[in-house]
């Protein structure tokens, strides 16, 4: 009796081991932890090249100058009465701007005017005693030295009268000299003489300074080399025998672009010995007299005009091996492309060599973009682009993601579809 109890006990307990190890069999697969899915490809914009009419320019450094340059003196002596002006001002022809003492001049006209009387005076006495004794002469009542007398005394008053008049015209001139207006439109510095002061005392005392600046000039010069090409653009040299059709542009430091628009009216007639450069001008409108004279300035001159492939200047990086864009190939894969660059027109980098026109060019996200590697083009806008980009989808120049100019000349990205809808 005490043997079938345990003999019943192990019958039970084999079983429930071997179901235990078999249902942790079963489980142990099912707590590996899998592996993530590799992220995908980075995102970014990508945009064939425009092909666009570019103009090659000259660019130099130039200087403003105003177009007449004078200096007001005083040319007769006296106190200085009144200043006219604001320091700095923009004053118009013909405007006054000093008053010298007048009294002194008046007075000295008016013994011109004085004399002049007096000298008729006895001019006219003299007339009428040279012809009374011109007839008593022939009634022999008088000599003939008496006659020469009076014809000396005519004589002599006719010559005090005019010297007396012209005495009078001195006068006036001075008069009017007592008045300094502006000879022409321009900006007037400061003035150099206080109210009150002496000028004019012996010598010519300057009071201010006058600068035409509307138009205004800019002087730069150009090396023989840069010429040479000018000339055969030009068919020429621009500015010489008064010929001002060249156009050029200017701008001031921390200005954009090239907003002040002019006309090439002068060049030198020679080359410099030294420097081997030809001096050249430009007449630039400045109606608003913002541009001073003396001020460096960026000069463009603009030679031929061709068709050149653009980018947008984000587009281009640049190594120790040079400049470069990077491109996305059939498969989606970046590619870094050496090219040469060229001007840079209304923020779009003309590109002289690398580019066909037919490539996909990364103009955003390009610190994503490793060579190399693949990525997810995506048009402008976010929407995701086909898997691969393939050359017989697209003519080289033309693409559903080809870069569209606006009329300031700036890029912005039409998506397919969108040209004909517009």
């Amino acid at each position: 009796m005490s043997c079938r109890p345990s003999h019943s006990c192990g019958c039970l307990w084999f079983p429930r081991f071997f179901a235990g190890a078999a249902l942790l069999a079963l489980l142990l697969p099912g707590c590996e932890k899998k592996a993530p899915p590799p992220p995908p490809p980075p995102k970014v914009v990508v945009a064939q090249p425009v092909q666009r009419v570019v103009a090659d320019y000259l660019e130099l450094n130039g200087t403003s100058r105003a177009v007449r340059t004078v200096q007001l003196v005083a040319r007769v002596p006296g106190y200085l009465e009144q200043v006219l002006f604001r320091d700095g001002q923009l004053v118009r022809s013909g405007q006054p701007l000093f008053v010298i003492q007048q009294d002194t001049t008046l007075a000295r006209l008016g013994q011109a005017e004085a004399r002049i009387l007096q000298q008729r005076a006895r001019l006219e006495y003299a007339q009428k005693q040279l012809a009374r004794f011109s007839g008593m002469v022939q009634q022999k009542a008088a000599a003939q030295s008496e006659v020469d007398n009076w014809q000396f005394q005519l004589d002599s008053a006719r010559a005090n009268l005019s010297d007396a008049e012209a005495e009078r015209a001195l006068a006036r001139l001075d008069l009017g000299y007592t008045r300094i207006n502006a000879p022409f439109a321009g900006r007037i510095d400061r003035h150099l003489k206080e109210r009150g002061s002496l000028v004019g005392a012996g010598e010519n005392t300057a009071l201010a300074e006058l600068n035409q600046v509307d138009p205004i000039y800019f002087y730069f010069t150009v090396s023989d080399l840069d010429l040479g090409r000018l000339m055969k653009s030009a068919r020429g040299i621009p500015g010489q025998n008064g010929s001002s059709g060249w156009p050029m542009a200017a701008a001031l430091p921390l200005e954009e672009g090239y907003p002040h628009k002019g006309r090439l009216d002068f060049a030198a007639s020679s080359l410099s010995e030294s420097t081997g450069t030809l001096l050249l001008r430009g007449v630039v409108p400045n109606s608003s007299g913002a541009i001073l004279p003396g001020l460096h300035a960026r000069v463009r001159v603009p030679l031929d005009e061709r068709r050149a492939f653009v980018v947008p200047e984000t587009a281009l990086g640049s190594d120790q091996q040079g400049p470069y864009l990077l491109v996305v190939n059939e498969r989606n894969l970046v590619e870094r492309r050496a090219v040469k660059a060229g001007l840079l027109v209304d923020h779009l980098r003309v590109i002289e060599e690398g580019v066909r026109g037919g490539e996909w060019v990364v103009v955003k996200g390009l610190l994503r973009a490793i060579p190399g590697q693949p990525v997810t083009p995506e048009r402008e806008g976010g929407e995701v682009a086909p898997a691969a980009f393939r050359s017989s989808e697209a003519a080289p120049g033309r693409s559903p993601l080809s870069l569209t100019l606006s009329h300031k000349g700036r890029g912005d990205f039409t998506p397919p579809g969108e040209g004909a809808k517009r």
